[in-house]
C-alpha cells in the first residue's frame, strides 16, 4: 500500500494493492507494521465504526478533545463518499486548510485522519459505507463540531451524485447547529497545535 500526506498535515491517502481475478478481488486496507512505519507511531485501536448514508448525507465536521483525541483510519467498501479532513489545530501554520479524496469501491482508498483534525464527508451514493478503526472510544463530552458550510473554510462540495443527478445536502441537528470556525476558536473548542504535537511525541516514544 502507498501513503501520501495530505495538503492538511498528519492527514494521509492510503492506496491499497489491489489482487483481482475471476472470482473477485483481495486488498489489504490496513496493517499495522506499514501504518507505523509511515507515521512513526502504532494505532491504538480502541473502537471501530460503521456508517451507511443516502446520496447527499453530510457528517461532520468533527473534532476530539486532545489529549488523547480520536485519531481515524477511514475507507469505504461501498458507495462512495466525498472525505474531508481540515486542520483544526489553533496556532497550526495550515489552521483552516482543507483537504479531501474521494473513497469509493473502485479504487479503495483509505484516509488517515490524524489527532486534533477535523472529520467530515459527503455521501454519493444511497446506502455509501464508511468503515473507521479509531483510536479512543466516543466520549460524547470530548466531541465538538464545525459547521461543514462555513465559508471561512470554503470546502467547495459536490454538486452531483455519483450516478450525475443533483444532490440536496441533509445534515443532522447538531451538525446544523455546529459554530463556525471562528466562533468554535472563540469558545476554546479547538485543540493547540502545541499540546497535539505534545501528544503524538509521547506517542512515538512508546
Amino acid at each position: 500500500m502507498q501513503f501520501s500526506e495530505l495538503g492538511v498535515p498528519g492527514a494521509y491517502e492510503i492506496t491499497p494493492r489491489q489482487h483481482g481475478d475471476p472470482r473477485g478481488v483481495f486488498l489489504e486496507w490496513f496493517k499495522a507494521s506499514t501504518f507505523a512505519d509511515h507515521l512513526g507511531h502504532e494505532l491504538d485501536l480502541q473502537q471501530a465504526n460503521c456508517s451507511v448514508s443516502a446520496a447527499g448525507v453530510l457528517r461532520g465536521i468533527h473534532v476530539t478533545d486532545v489529549p488523547p483525541g480520536q485519531a481515524k483510519y477511514v475507507t469505504c467498501p461501498r458507495g462512495a463518499v466525498f472525505d474531508v479532513v481540515v486542520d483544526l489545530r489553533v496556532g497550526s501554520p495550515t489552521f483552516g486548510r482543507w483537504d479531501f479524496v474521494l473513497l469509493d469501491d473502485v479504487d479503495r482508498r483509505a484516509v488517515y485522519v490524524g489527532e486534533g483534525l477535523g472529520h467530515a464527508f459527503l455521501s454519493l451514493e444511497d446506502d455509501s459505507t464508511v468503515m473507521y478503526l479509531c483510536s479512543s472510544g466516543y466520549d460524547p463530552a470530548a466531541g465538538h463540531g464545525v459547521h461543514p458550510l462555513d465559508p471561512a473554510i470554503g470546502i467547495t462540495w459536490p454538486t452531483t451524485a455519483r450516478d450525475g443527478s443533483p444532490i440536496t445536502l441533509q445534515l443532522s441537528d447538531k451538525d446544523a447547529a455546529a459554530p463556525t470556525l471562528a466562533e468554535a476558536q472563540e469558545q476554546g473548542l479547538l485543540p493547540a497545535v502545541e499540546v497535539v504535537e505534545d501528544y503524538l511525541a509521547t506517542l512515538r516514544r512508546r
